[in-house]
């Protein structure tokens, strides 16, 4: 990331250091957006029978809208040149995190537990490393080894146990928006720098929202509206103020200061937390198989995101 090569310019012991003291924040920001995260997934389940999915993506990004517009909305003004200007990237930002990545998850909701949604999208994870490794990053051995570790806990939770997947047709939902999410994150790095954290995300959802006008507008005429009660408002009030303002701010932090790969490894504790909480509040079963595999997955992302001591800084400042 760009934050953390300009370091270099001090000299190799610098740009170390400053890998160190931008760690462990950008690690808690990720976990914070992580464990909010996963209370979608249980929302989006717990909403499949009562919101239309599109609907649900359109309400949650005008809650986001209304929720980051009185922190950002008079600095998005004065950069509005700016913003047209990177009219392509935020644009193209928007329809990955936006417009397609909730739309897509609410749709698996339909048909796929909210269990088995934290674990097909814990593998965006790879593809945000292969799209740093493909942009020159090195992750180092240990990351890949946690990576891979906490990888083999997530193909054990999908299959139930079996190193063989068993995906049911949602499941194909979730995958589309596992792409989404990790082209998304690797899409960050290229973010341009005067725009800003609330500017960008204020931009990135207002033009989610148009882009998913036209579709709700087909979804109300084809499918009706939705009941407004505290049911269906208390969900797309959590997602659009947490899971969207908060969270992405979170995760678009996070990978400016240790990037997406470094970011992608807590990621993996998503199927972790959406199990524990879909089991609380949906009665979704969590059984020993389980509890085992997600003992694989946080060991992965302990091992993952761990310092390895003298030396761990050499290339920090790209991974």
């Amino acid at each position: 990331m760009a934050v953390l090569d300009r370091t270099g310019v001090g000299g190799a012991g610098s740009a170390r250091g400053a890998g160190v003291r931008l760690a462990g924040p950008g690690l808690l920001l990720a976990a914070l957006a992580t464990v909010v995260w996963s209370g979608s997934f249980v929302t989006s389940r717990a909403l499949h029978d009562s919101v239309p999915p599109v609907q649900a993506a359109f309400w949650r990004w005008i809650v986001a809208i209304l929720a980051v517009a009185p922190f950002a909305g008079r600095a998005a003004w004065r950069r509005r040149r700016l913003i047209r200007r990177h009219a392509g990237f935020v644009t193209l930002a928007a329809l990955l995190g936006v417009t397609l990545y909730n739309t897509l998850v609410n749709q698996a909701g339909l048909t796929t537990s909210a269990g088995t949604m934290g674990m097909v999208m814990a593998a965006s994870p790879v593809l945000m490393a292969v799209y740093e490794r493909l942009g020159g990053a090195r992750l180092g051995a240990r990351r890949v080894t946690g990576m891979l570790i906490a990888c083999t806990g997530v193909l054990l939770l999908a299959g139930k146990g079996s190193p063989v997947p068993d995906p049911a047709p949602g499941d194909l939902w979730i995958v589309a928006a596992a792409v989404c999410f990790a082209s998304y994150s690797a899409l960050l790095r290229r973010r341009p720098a005067a725009l800003g954290g609330p500017v960008f995300l204020l931009a990135t959802f207002v033009a989610g929202a148009l882009m998913l006008l036209p579709v709700y507008a087909v979804s109300l005429a084809l499918q009706g509206g939705f009941e407004p009660t505290p049911g269906t408002v208390g969900p797309l009030v959590y997602v659009g103020v947490f899971s969207s303002a908060v969270a992405f701010f979170a995760w678009n932090k996070a990978v400016a200061l240790i990037g997406a790969a470094r970011a992608g490894v807590v990621y993996y504790l998503q199927p972790v937390c959406v199990a524990l909480l879909a089991g609380a509040l949906l009665g979704e079963e969590l059984g020993p198989a389980r509890i085992l595999c997600m003992a694989l997955v946080l060991g992965g992302v302990v091992l993952g995101t761990a310092r390895a001591g003298r030396g761990a800084g050499r290339g920090g400042g790209r991974g």
